[in-house]
């Protein structure tokens, strides 16, 4: 098979999406098929020696944000790629200029489209306006998308409720996010301590972008109660995003200078792998995200996480005993860090059954994407009077 995977996001801007499509990508070139990845041009580097083709196309630059904007209709060049790459179908994860992107060479290629659901595009339009008219009618927008693909998947069940809940009525699959095998190395352990300066301290980690939507506030005000009590610890925060300043003035007017660790961006995946295995708890208590993938990663690595009751991230935990689940509560939240802080053992246990029963590998998820893709291959050769 020739699969394209459409993506507003891709490297070396690391967000959930663009992993998700990177690991994509890998892993359907190595069973046999041809890939070709389709996102905004970031940079003009070395790729890196992807296994994959990368077609990118002319983007400008978000005031504030860390993403592009593409724009492949004024990119000639990437236009004429386009047109000499032949493919059997289109997998698009984002329904704005990549998804749109991806209508237009499904349409005129005849050939199947999926959509994935990955974010909660509501949200991110009333954070940007401020305006719950305008959340509405990018709502309608998004459902409008998905409505023209061909077969519609989510990352999780709650995704799933989410993308029905603004109005899609038709089937959804859910297609869950995997994780690769990892192995814990306590050189990379060692490497991250040494660089961040964590030493025997209970470490709290979160992994991702810095930005409120991730209810990063309801961490450093838990943080805040167990500071006050006396407690020893430090909080590391990764990843970066637009509110870091914002973040970085909340944590120091809240006491929290002596106890906090920025780390910035993390390209090094040793580095990350290290503070992972440095984590006594990983803290993501996010209401956002609609897959909590960086959970399914801590859990690789034997870590913990704490998630909020009812979140997209809490489905894969069972409380107590392969991670632990808190209300949206400052308090609450306070209460199961301190528990990783007082008993040890107690996570080490739990932080064991996360890695054996949390952690889904990419390899078999792909083998059931390939499966669809297939299947949506030879039901549209039949509709259209072509040899199957």
């Amino acid at each position: 098979m020739r699969i394209a995977q459409f993506s507003d996001s891709f490297l070396p801007i690391v967000d959930g999406v663009g992993r998700v499509v990177y690991n994509y990508a890998n892993y359907i070139v190595d069973k046999g098929h041809e890939c070709y990845v389709i996102a905004p041009m970031t940079d003009t580097g070395f790729r890196g020696g992807y296994k994959f083709d990368m077609l990118d196309y002319q983007s400008i630059k978000i005031k504030g944000r860390q993403y592009k904007v593409g724009v492949p209709h004024m990119d000639a060049h990437f236009i004429a790629r386009m047109n000499m790459t032949e493919v059997d179908i289109i997998h698009a994860h984002s329904p704005f200029t990549a998804g749109q992107t991806a209508i237009i060479y499904s349409k005129k290629r005849a050939i199947p489209l999926v959509g994935t659901f990955h974010s909660k595009y509501k949200d991110d339009f009333r954070a940007a306006t401020g305006m719950n008219m305008v959340a509405e009618v990018g709502a309608k927008f998004v459902v409008d998308f998905y409505e023209k693909c061909d077969e519609v998947w989510s990352v999780s069940d709650s995704a799933a409720e989410t993308l029905r809940g603004y109005g899609f009525k038709g089937k959804i699959i859910v297609m869950p996010n995997g994780t690769d095998v990892q192995v814990s190395d306590p050189a990379d352990k060692a490497m991250a301590a040494k660089e961040f300066g964590l030493g025997t301290e209970p470490v709290f980690l979160f992994v991702g972008q810095q930005d409120w939507k991730k209810n990063i506030e309801r961490i450093l005000l838990a943080a805040a109660e167990l500071n006050k009590e006396g407690f020893v610890f430090k909080l590391v925060l990764t990843g970066m995003g637009r509110h870091s300043d914002e973040i970085k003035k909340m944590a120091s007017a809240l006491g929290l200078d002596g106890k906090m660790v920025y780390t910035g961006h993390i390209s090094d995946s040793n580095m990350l792998a290290g503070l992972y295995q440095c984590a006594d708890l990983f803290v993501f208590p996010s209401l956002y995200d609609t897959a909590g993938l960086v959970v399914y990663e801590a859990a690789t690595f034997g870590t913990a996480s704490v998630v909020v009751r009812g979140s997209s991230a809490s489905e894969p935990i069972v409380n107590g005993e392969n991670g632990f689940l808190c209300e949206d509560d400052t308090l609450d939240l306070a209460r199961v860090m301190e528990s990783a802080i007082t008993d040890k053992e107690k996570m080490r246990v739990v932080g064991q059954a996360a890695k054996s029963s949390i952690p889904k590998n990419w390899d078999g998820i792909l083998d059931t994407v390939l499966e669809r893709y297939e299947k949506l291959i030879k039901t549209s050769l039949w509709k259209n009077g072509k040899d199957v």
